[in-house]
């Protein structure tokens, strides 16, 4: 997660995501292998600290990961323009991207290549989610450019999964531009395609059918008290499974669905917001471990998601780091943990292939 979202309480989700209309995604996915992934998005690195991007993906191949997402960033100056290119702090330069992808292959990890919008200025409530472009055929003109800009590296470079999209709310309806795109993308890269939508908005885009994969971030209240137990959080949790899980059966939705970003800053309340990594509250480790583990307890033997990007390995992280970073924190060992288990079959009765989740 890059730019702060408005909050949206979980009773709203539950009932949007029931009143939704019928649509068929691709049925290619059965047999697809588990994506075990964790994100990295390259800000900035600090050679004299050991802190580079390239020892970051060193670390990520030692956790048991399978897959990376490797973010890179383009910008736009505020919601309403229509103009938008690279950045000239967060944007990698073409060389440096294509190196990290290959360091990333031959560390054996699978990458999925993950470019996001950012938007430079905002006012309360603005993000890439408002985005009201005051010249659309411009912007759009401007936004398949980025998008197959980076396609063509995705496919040079063997990325295993391209992303189309991140958390572009207010154009999602736009099915015929979308779907335009998606051809167009299909044109220059062969693996799979992915976008990834805000955790209360999947169920309002109407072009799944169109991509290999279904993807949505999953920065869910999971509570208002940020003293709440490892069981009051996973029973959370196991609400906002089995909305999913209902979605994708009214739906008839047989792609399989991937959490392109599950992550929660290290501060005191990150249950109660974990889109929000600017409030001023302390540092909380154990609360941030809390809330992955409950995420694992209800989601660890469900064969219906098929994979998981864990939010972020950038940073210096530590028990001082107030940001998602996982580095040098307990919520780590819930990660690695997650990444060990076995392929399997229920969550909430004895499973079919291995033991209940302690």
């Amino acid at each position: 997660m890059i730019a702060l979202r408005a909050p949206c309480f979980l009773g709203w989700v539950i009932a949007t995501a029931l009143l939704i209309p019928t649509a068929i995604v691709n049925t290619a996915s059965a047999q697809t292998p588990r994506i075990d992934g964790m994100a990295l998005s390259p800000h900035f690195e600090l050679p004299d600290q050991g802190m580079t991007f390239d020892s970051m993906i060193d670390e990520i191949a030692t956790l048991g990961a399978s897959h990376m997402s490797l973010v890179v960033q383009w910008s736009q100056t505020d919601v309403s323009a229509s103009t938008l290119g690279p950045d000239p702090k967060e944007t990698l330069p073409d060389a440096r991207l294509r190196g990290l992808i290959r360091r990333a292959r031959s560390r054996g990890l699978q990458v999925m290549l993950f470019p996001i919008l950012w938007v430079e200025q905002r006012k309360i409530g603005e993000w890439r989610g408002t985005l009201a472009p005051i010249d659309p055929e411009a912007w759009w003109a401007n936004y398949e450019h980025f998008v197959l800009h980076y396609a063509k590296i995705a496919q040079d470079e063997n990325a295993a999964i391209y992303s189309i999209g991140s958390e572009l709310a207010s154009l999602e309806d736009d099915e015929p531009r979308w779907r335009a795109l998606i051809g167009k993308v299909r044109a220059i890269y062969s693996g799979r395609l992915i976008y990834s939508a805000n955790w209360d908005h999947y169920a309002e885009v109407p072009f799944w059918d169109a991509l290999d994969l279904v993807g949505l971030t999953a920065y869910y209240e999971l509570t208002q008290d940020p003293d709440a137990s490892v069981a009051e959080l996973t029973a959370a949790w196991r609400k906002i499974r089995d909305v999913l899980l209902d979605w994708r059966e009214l739906t008839k939705t047989t792609a399989p669905f991937v959490f392109t970003e599950l992550g929660y800053p290290s501060i005191d309340g990150t249950a109660t917001a974990p889109w929000d990594y600017t409030r001023r509250t302390k540092v909380d480790l154990e609360e941030q471990r809390r809330c992955l583990e409950a995420f694992r307890r209800a989601w660890g033997h469900r064969e219906e998601l098929a994979g998981v990007f864990f939010w972020n390995w950038f940073g210096p992280g530590g028990p001082k780091d107030r940001w998602y970073s996982l580095k040098g924190k307990p919520a780590l060992d819930v990660v690695k943990r997650w990444y060990a288990r076995p392929h399997a079959g229920s969550a909430d009765g004895p499973p079919t292939r291995q033991p209940p989740l302690p």
